[in-house]
Parts: structure tokens; C-alpha cells; sequence
């Protein structure tokens, strides 16, 4: 009986004559649209008939109650239709981990590595060289201002410190995730790390760790046994570091011990011993260096850390924030002169040092710190002040 009714309301529905399909008009002359005028005089569709039988209320069971239901699951197939004909390939990579948070296009890690390995280059910053540099710095230093005098530093050594300050600045950044990803989540510049994100989970962490430190036990072997024992000791700096923000207001100077430890191990690794009249002068300069540029990029998670409960030196000194940190660059050229001094480094020595102290009070001056982007950047300049320091000693071992 419904089909029978559907069929009646159709052949209503039909234009009275047919056109043709060649010309568009019908016997009687009348044009009703051809294949090139589709839209040109349409059917009348009688509007009130069809709001009477498809509005109008039905008593269940009848034939125009059948109708309607007919109508209802056509229009929910069509629904259906339409959600079926996402793409599932697309939905498939927008589910990827990896592709919750993705990296700047610019970045090499997006261009060239493999898609799974991503998000651990992310976790060991390896877009980010500027944790690398800091931490190699300080190892270049001692290795160079322990050769002999005319002489130049062991390459060999440069490079296993140089490979060694990649891969335990990447097991610090490790360590300081997987404790950090419940404040990580809170901080706009951090919320978009691996573990904070979501790309990685606490398990694939910890593993990542275990082959980070075998690779640096690997390096470690091939130094002498004092500077075996050194370097592992320098380990409990490592995992202890990221636990000072929640104790105490000076994580930056607790950085500056771990961060700085090269400047002990350089030494040892070429000499068998330290000598504390060089190494130590060195040693505090590094510290105070790391006070001043860590300071710095403190102030940039200033309001999100005060929000997570969270300290640091940019908390602690405030308003008097230039006033410390000039303090912290003083001591630090200060202890690089009586470092270079007692080392009995050559004039070219003094005369780089005045430049880095140039660029180390050009970031005190200038730094605007209630602007992130201007900490970052005078953050990252750092680099320039240890490759002077760098040169410094270099060519002051050089004419020696």
C-alpha cells in the first residue's frame, strides 16, 4: 500500500510532457529544460501538497505514517553516507602521536628524521643546540688550557667531549621530563613537550634514558680511571637537578654545578689529577656564568611558574635582577682572569676575555626581561661568550 501511494505522489511530481533531450521542448512547445538548460523553467513542484502530505500529522500505521518513515531513513542513510566518506588515511595520521603537536616545518628533525623517531630528538632537544654548546663550553675550556704550552688541545678529546655534552645534556633533559610533565603541562613554553603533549609515555622515557647512558658509559670508558670516577659522580648532579625548583628559589646555581662539571672533567681527562689553583677558578667562573644566562631564561616562565608553585632565581631576585646577575658577571670574569693566570695562559688570552666580558654585560644591559622573546635571545647569545672565552684560551696556549 505505501509503495502504491509513493508511486501516485511521484507521477504528480512529473512535469506533464516529456521534453526532448535534443531540444529541450516538449510536443506541445513548451520548454522545460534541456541537457544545456538545466535549471531554465523548472516542474512545478505544487509546494502546499507536498507541505500537506509530508507535514501533516499521520495515524500509525496508515499508509502516509509508512511514507514518512520511509522519508526519515533515507534522510539518516544520506547522514550516514556522508560521515562514512571521511578519508580514513586522514583520520589515521591525525591519530599518530606524533602529529598531535607538530614541530616547525623548518626544523631538521621534521625534514629528515623518520617519523617515529621524532618525538625522541624532541625529548633530547636536538633542535635546540644552544643546551649543547653550555654544556660543552666549559669541557673545551679545561681540555684546552690543560695542553702544553705552543701546543694545541687534544682533538680527540674535543671530540669525545663534544659527543658526550650531546648525549648527557639529553639524558638531563630526559630525567628533567619524566620528573617535570606534571608542571610541564602548566607552563605555555613547555606544555608542548614530548611527555607533557603526549607523544611519548613515562616507559618509552625510561628506556630512552637506558640507551642514552649506555652510549655516554661508552664514551666514559675511554677516558683515564680518575676521570671515569669523576664523570660518574657527576651523574647524581644529573638526576638531582630538576627536583631543586620544587625546594629551593636558586635551581639556576644547583644548574651551574651540573652544567659546569666538564670544567673539572677536561682537566682530569688529560692530565690524570686536578689542579685546584686552575680547575677551581674555572670551575666557580662556569657557575657564575650559568647564574647570569639562566637567570635570564627564568624570566621567561616567570608567571606560569609563580601559577604552578614552581621557584627560581627570576622569582627570587625580582625587581633587583640586573643588579644580581651584574654581580654573577663580575665573579665570573674575575675567576676566569685568576684561572688563566695560574695556568700562566699568554696575553691573547686577556685580550679575548675583554671581549667576552663585552658580550656578557651587552646582555646585561639590554636584556628587557618583562619581553620572552629578548630573554630567549640573549639566552641563546651565550654561545658567542663561550667561544670567546674558548679562542681566548686557545691562542693564549698557543703563544705561551
Amino acid at each position: 500500500m505505501s509503495s502504491l501511494l509513493a508511486s501516485r505522489a511521484a507521477r504528480r511530481l512529473r512535469p506533464r510532457c516529456r521534453p526532448s533531450a535534443a531540444t529541450g521542448f516538449c510536443a506541445s512547445g513548451r520548454r522545460h529544460g534541456g541537457p544545456f538548460d538545466p535549471v531554465e523553467n523548472p516542474p512545478i513542484l505544487r509546494p502546499k501538497r507536498l507541505e500537506t502530505l509530508f507535514s501533516a500529522p499521520a495515524p500509525i500505521g496508515s499508509p502516509r505514517h509508512h511514507l514518512l518513515g520511509l522519508r526519515q531513513t533515507l534522510s539518516l542513510a544520506s547522514i550516514t553516507s556522508s560521515s562514512s566518506s571521511r578519508d580514513p588515511n586522514k583520520e589515521e595520521e591525525e591519530e599518530k602521536p606524533w602529529n598531535r603537536r607538530p614541530v616547525s616545518k623548518s626544523s631538521w628533525i621534521n625534514l629528515y628524521l623518520p617519523e617515529y623517531v621524532r618525538p625522541y630528538a624532541l625529548l633530547a632537544r636536538l633542535d635546540k643546540p644552544i643546551g649543547t654548546w653550555l654544556l660543552a663550553w666549559p669541557c673545551f675550556w679545561s681540555i684546552t688550557m690543560a695542553a702544553q704550552p705552543g701546543e694545541f688541545p687534544d682533538f680527540k678529546m674535543l671530540a669525545l667531549f663534544g659527543c658526550g655534552a650531546v648525549l648527557l645534556r639529553g639524558a638531563g633533559c630526559t630525567v628533567n621530563d619524566l620528573l617535570d610533565r606534571d608542571i610541564d603541562e602548566k607552563v605555555e613554553r613547555t606544555k608542548s613537550r614530548p611527555f607533557a603533549s603526549g607523544l611519548l609515555n613515562p616507559s618509552q622515557g625510561v628506556a630512552f634514558l637506558g640507551v642514552q647512558l649506555l652510549l655516554g658509559l661508552g664514551i666514559l670508558l675511554q677516558l683515564n680511571n680518575y676521570s671515569r670516577i669523576l664523570g660518574a659522580s657527576s651523574l647524581l648532579l644529573v638526576f638531582s637537578y630538576p627536583l631543586m625548583k620544587r625546594w629551593t628559589f636558586w635551581p639556576q646555581a644547583y644548574l651551574g654545578l651540573t652544567f659546569n662539571w666538564g670544567a673539572l672533567l677536561g682537566w682530569a681527562a688529560i692530565k690524570g689529577s686536578l689542579d685546584p689553583a686552575i680547575v677551581l677558578p674555572l670551575y666557580c667562573s662556569g657557575v657564575s656564568w650559568t647564574l647570569v644566562y639562566d637567570t635570564i631564561y627564568a624570566h621567561q616562565d616567570k608567571e606560569d611558574d609563580l601559577k604552578a608553585g614552581v621557584k627560581s632565581t627570576a622569582l627570587r631576585f625580582g625587581d633587583l635582577t640586573k643588579n644580581w646577575i651584574t654581580g654573577f658577571g663580575i665573579a665570573c670574569i674575575s675567576s676566569l682572569s685568576i684561572s688563566g693566570f695560574n695556568a700562566e695562559l699568554a696575553w691573547p688570552y686577556y685580550l679575548f676575555l675583554t671581549g667576552a666580558a663585552g658580550q656578557l654585560g651587552w646582555q646585561i644591559l639590554t636584556v628587557d626581561l618583562s619581553d620572552r622573546a629578548d630573554c630567549n635571545r640573549k639566552f641563546v647569545s651565550n654561545k658567542w661568550f663561550g667561544a670567546f672565552v674558548f679562542s681566548g684560551i686557545l691562542f693564549g696556549r698557543l703563544a705561551s
